[in-house]
């Protein structure tokens, strides 16, 4: 990443931690086998890569990074599109969609600040929980959607994440914990079991985080009426 250059697809593909998948040059003649880009990535193993695109290179990243949650991802992908088809989506397709282009797993520790985030009590769950963010109680344990990295190139973008919640202590069980759930179809069956979480009120995240700020209400959006959240993995 600090290179000059673009890497190459054979540099992503050295560092992908899985020997079935590729990155593949995404040009006219690969896209001549007509596949939906899910699935051929589920039954050919080849993960369509734009040349010198951001957007892309950071799916490259998320894939290297957390490779469980892209596999179950594009499996439970590939099981609607045999159900659907290649042009029609689902509920549940624009969830997984949604949480692989912007998506996070948020651990949390308290019971207490996940109750302040299911009624959007962004001061208690931001500023009177600052001190839980900042020892580990509360945490982004991955950033899942490269779609959220690419925008976050933008200087001054506030950004929301659309979160899944694992309690515990442990990132990276709480990591593999979700991508077993994405398989087994117990999470991501609609985009409003999503959690936002904007991304700016983080204790230290933003360079002024006053009183003013966390009561932006076009950020900071209150809770809408009958929206509830599934409890934590």
């Amino acid at each position: 990443m600090d290179a000059p250059d673009w890497p190459a697809i054979d540099a992503l593909n050295m560092r992908l931690p899985l020997p079935d998948k590729r990155f593949v040059a995404q040009d006219a003649a690969l896209l001549a086998d007509g596949l939906h880009y899910e699935v051929r990535i589920g039954e050919r193993g080849r993960i369509a890569t734009r040349a010198e695109n951001w957007h892309d290179l950071f799916n490259a990243l998320v894939w290297m990074r957390h490779p469980a949650i892209k596999l179950a991802l594009n499996a439970r992908q590939c099981r609607h599109i045999a159900t659907m088809g290649p042009h029609r989506r689902n509920r549940a397709q624009a969830a997984l969609t949604q949480f692989d282009e912007t998506g996070l797993v948020v651990r949390v520790r308290d019971a207490g600040l996940l109750a302040a985030w299911d009624r959007h009590d962004w001061r208690a769950l931001f500023v009177d929980g600052a001190a839980q963010w900042r020892s580990g109680g509360i945490a982004v344990a991955a950033v899942v959607g490269h779609a959220l990295l690419e925008q976050a190139l933008l200087p001054g973008r506030l950004l929301v994440g659309k979160c899944v919640v694992v309690l515990g202590d442990d990132d990276a069980a709480g990591v593999a914990r979700v991508a077993e759930a994405i398989v087994q179809g117990d999470v991501l069956d609609d985009p409003l079991q999503l959690r936002p979480l904007p991304l700016a009120g983080i204790p230290g995240w933003h360079a002024q985080q006053d009183a003013a700020f966390y009561v932006q209400t076009d950020y900071f959006r209150p809770l809408r009426e009958g929206r509830v959240y599934p409890p934590g993995l």
